[in-house]
């Protein structure tokens, strides 16, 4: 009776070893923490979307701070960006100004928050300075609230201009805190905010336009609204022929006295004010000439306020229109 070989029996055992170990290998599955926070974000779509048009109104707006200030300054749209209310309010710096604009058409606001190294040079262009910045942050006296007031009324002006909703009004609320901005939105929902940069007098600043979702949908649909519509599919034009493509080229055409002839010593004596003769009786009729091709003879006529040329009988036989 034959015994199995203990060494083929151990490389078997081993390479099966092996089999399993590689299968389990490849069964092996990539996992990764799920963020349900991210549920609901702007589409990319939607994103250039709202990047356009506030775009636009940063555009807008630094040709209405232009005249409202007297100086020159430049806003750029600087961050895009989604996230619940408690976060963004745990992110506005103190003593920023803050100002709801509550909607016409709709329930809750739009929140204007600025921050204080654009208030402070905003305020003192207004009030005759230079537009210098402050050094120690402080908070804002009367007539600075008043002034603030009206500054943010322009960049609500400027909103409504670039939205473009219909019957929409931004209706100003008086001054409020950060951390009462629950009252107009819930901690949990989603707010939009859109940052921008400001330079004025060599001073940056930010200020941000903060709005709930539900105003969000209807901006979107807004800008859906305006867009051209899209026919499904796609359309093959014909590629045209040869002929009809040369058709479309442009030529140089000219309407004169070719091959006329005037001496060296009469081209030395001109100046200005001189009358060069041609020596060509007036009824020895022009050309139009096309790439220096003479095809017609013309006449020199006025057609209106411009000059013209109307043509006579043809000056060789061509092939031009003869199809």
């Amino acid at each position: 009776m034959n015994t199995p070989n203990t060494e083929s029996a151990e490389e078997t055992v081993s390479a099966s070893e092996h089999v399993v170990k590689k299968k389990v290998t490849i069964k092996s599955r990539s996992i990764q923490a799920c963020n349900f926070r991210s549920a609901g974000r702007l589409s990319n779509e939607s994103a250039r979307s709202l990047t356009a048009i506030h775009e636009t109104f940063a555009r807008q707006l630094a040709s209405a701070l232009d005249v409202y200030l007297g100086t020159g300054l430049e806003v750029k749209l600087q961050a895009l960006d989604q996230l619940p209310l408690a976060e963004h309010i745990a992110g506005i710096p103190a003593l920023s100004y803050v100002v709801p604009f509550s909607l016409s058409t709709m329930p809750g606001a739009v929140i204007v928050e600025c921050d204080l190294d654009l208030v402070f040079p905003i305020v003192e262009l207004l009030l005759g300075g230079r537009g210098a910045s402050v050094s120690t942050p402080r908070e804002l006296s009367e007539i600075e609230e008043e002034i603030m007031q009206d500054v943010t009324a322009v960049i609500a002006r400027q909103a409504e201009h670039a939205w473009r909703i219909p019957k929409l009004a931004l209706l100003p609320s008086r001054r409020t805190k950060s951390s009462l901005l629950h009252q107009y939105c819930p901690p949990n929902e989603k707010v939009t905010s859109v940052k921008f940069q400001v330079e004025i007098a060599g001073t940056k600043g930010t200020f941000q336009l903060v709005f709930p979702t539900s105003f969000l949908n209807v901006l979107l649909k807004q800008i859906k609204s305006e867009e051209p519509q899209r026919k499904g599919g796609f359309r093959y034009l014909p590629i045209p022929s040869i002929s009809e493509r040369v058709l479309d080229c442009d030529v140089l055409v000219e309407a004169g006295l070719p091959r006329m002839k005037v001496s060296v010593r009469d081209l030395i004596a001109l100046q200005p004010g001189c009358l060069l003769k041609l020596r060509a009786p007036v009824r020895t009729p022009g050309m139009l000439t096309v790439e220096g091709l003479d095809i017609f003879e013309a006449q020199p006529v006025r057609n209106g306020s411009k000059k013209a040329a109307q043509l006579g009988r043809r000056t060789r036989l061509t092939n031009w229109g003869m199809e």
